[in-house]
């Protein structure tokens, strides 16, 4: 086992890739709007968030079938936020593409948990928790951030 190479690799995120790659997207074009530079082409996208580009046209086509983005057609087309960063927030962005997953009824099956054991019951305390927290912060609070370095996209 080589764990220790690279650790970025072993990074265990509670996010799915899908959802971390729909928010650097988001994020990149949200600061790209802010410069008046909208919209943004796939490979330009790809470019500044470190998406694979295959994979970032399923993430941007999830968004803009949930009406998040807009996608425009022609040589001056790309991609645009659908709506103004500061009325997009993090939750929105994960549920565009990958939900967050609630516990409704015991996962089991067990015929005899009428309602949540313990244990089931806090799990789903804590997404009801971090739901919460993504759907308190904007895509504009991030931006707006005091930290020099802009929040899921390549600077450099």
């Amino acid at each position: 086992m080589d764990l220790v190479k690279n650790p970025v690799e072993n990074q265990k995120t509670m996010l799915s890739k899908t959802a971390e790659y729909a928010l650097r997207a988001v994020t990149f074009l949200a600061s790209s709007e802010a410069c008046d530079k909208t919209p943004s082409s796939a490979d330009g996208i790809s470019a500044g968030t470190q998406i694979p580009r295959r994979y970032l046209n399923r993430v941007l086509q999830d968004m803009v079938a949930t009406g998040l983005i807009e996608s425009k057609c022609g040589p001056r087309g790309g991609y645009a936020l659908a709506r103004v960063a500061a009325k997009i927030t993090i939750l929105d962005v994960v549920n565009a593409v990958a939900p967050l997953g609630r516990i409704a009824s015991c996962p089991l099956g067990l015929k005899s948990h009428t309602s949540l054991c313990p244990l089931h019951a806090e799990l789903d305390r804590a997404y009801a928790e971090t739901e919460a927290a993504f759907a308190a912060v904007t895509i504009k609070q991030l931006l707006d951030s005091a930290s020099p370095i802009i929040p899921l996209v390549d600077s450099t």
